[in-house]
């Protein structure tokens, strides 16, 4: 952490941010930011806030800045770096500001800095008429994951909502991404209380959104979909029993140790440890498993190819370098190794390269699970293998189906 701050005068600003990151020094602290009209302030994709939000653009890449009081600010910055290496999915704190002249009630009196949330857009962009349309899944599978991840880690939110959430694409699925953690709280362990209460609020929170959409559409109250709350809170309660039941075994089925870790890992989540129980006089072992973040995917991508992506992305990817590892060789640890680096440097960097360079403004990554996808499409309805040149030029020609679906960004 850098401390920024000046002793000597009362009028400067005390800020706090962290390497590798811009001093934010240049910026006018001495008034509100919605005063600013610094040449740094740019626009973003952005939902509706409770507090004055500012983007401002730097070497570094794009910062959102959210000015609050300054113990909410402080309370949201310490929140969002505890919570950082247990989940991918919540904004990257990068910055507090203090301004020691004014009072410490005042709205103005703080602010904090979080890195941009790269290709995300806010919920309203997937509406469709007075809901969700056919998006309505994804985007339920997604809040309910990211609940259940915080949850998990211990963070009780407190002011649940699709408006302090942003989204992106992922794959062929959504990811949920929390901004907002003025009101949360991080505990040792969450207690069942605390996650009744977050999803009650939640209810309550998306309820009033829906209805504000169905307005906003030209709807009344009976056009909102006023149940997405609840399914949220059913999906939610389905991988919560799923990530946290204990399973018993008997002497002759520890396979179903394995079974059990694979899928947990099939839903994204890394399995941090493993409590072997005896139970039954010894005759039984209760399995219990303590779950991480959602990352599993992610993290053996990182791993293996060093490629950095997000889950499901990731999912889609290490499918694709499975396909091509029989053409470069696995037959053992190190062959797997060299497949993965033959994979990177003769199919995946190539593709990405050229990807970039005939979509520019799209992200390439997610591009490239389009292009999976088409590909495989293509495969099923011809009935052989199609090289990715040649399903390349078809997407192309085809108009690089996968990407016009998405919200602009």
């Amino acid at each position: 952490m850098i401390d920024y701050d000046v002793p000597d005068s009362l009028n400067t600003p005390r800020i706090q941010t962290r390497p590798d990151h811009p001093d934010f020094v240049d910026l006018d602290w001495s008034t509100p930011i919605s005063d600013w009209t610094n040449d740094r302030l740019v626009d973003m994709p952005e939902g509706i806030h409770r507090h004055p939000v500012v983007f401002v653009a730097y070497r570094e890449g794009v910062y959102a800045i959210k000015e609050l009081r300054v113990d909410l600010a402080k309370h949201e910055f310490d929140t969002l770096r505890a919570m950082e290496d247990a989940t991918r999915h919540i904004a990257r704190a990068v910055g507090f500001v203090e301004r020691p002249w004014v009072a410490r009630d005042r709205e103005w009196s703080g602010a904090v800095i979080t890195a941009y949330v790269q290709h995300a857009f806010p919920y309203r962009n997937l509406v469709s008429g007075h809901g969700f349309g056919d998006r309505r899944d994804a985007l339920l599978d997604a809040f309910a994951g990211l609940l259940v991840e915080l949850h998990l880690n211990g963070l009780y939110w407190g002011d649940c909502s699709l408006s302090n959430t942003l989204y992106r694409w992922d794959a062929s699925s959504i990811e949920a991404i929390m901004i907002d953690a003025e009101t949360s709280r991080i505990y040792p362990r969450i207690s069942g209380g605390e996650r009744r209460e977050d999803l009650e609020i939640m209810e309550m929170n998306v309820a009033g959104e829906m209805a504000d959409v169905a307005v906003e559409h030209g709807g009344t109250l009976d056009d909102a979909d006023l149940s997405l709350g609840a399914d949220i809170t059913s999906r939610y309660l389905t991988l919560w029993k799923e990530l946290t039941t204990s399973l018993i075994v008997t002497a002759g089925d520890h396979y179903r140790i394995r079974q059990r870790i694979d899928r947990l890992n099939s839903l994204g989540f890394a399995v941090d440890d493993i409590d072997l129980i005896p139970v039954d006089d010894g005759v039984n072992v209760k399995i219990r498993v303590k779950v991480g973040g959602r990352q599993f995917h992610s993290s053996r991508l990182l791993q293996v190819a060093g490629v950095d992506t997000s889950e499901n992305q990731a999912r889609a990817i290490l499918s694709d370098l499975t396909y091509h590892e029989a053409k470069f060789g696995r037959m053992s640890a190190t062959g797997k190794a060299v497949a993965a680096m033959k994979w990177r440097s003769a199919v995946f960097e190539p593709l990405i390269l050229r990807i970039i360079e005939d979509l520019p403004d799209q992200p390439a990554y997610q591009a490239y699970c389009d292009f999976l996808d088409f590909r495989l499409a293509m495969a099923a309805e011809q009935g052989r293998d199609i090289p990715n040149p040649e399903a390349y030029e078809a997407w192309t020609a085809a108009g690089f189906p996968g990407l016009k679906s998405s919200p602009e960004t």
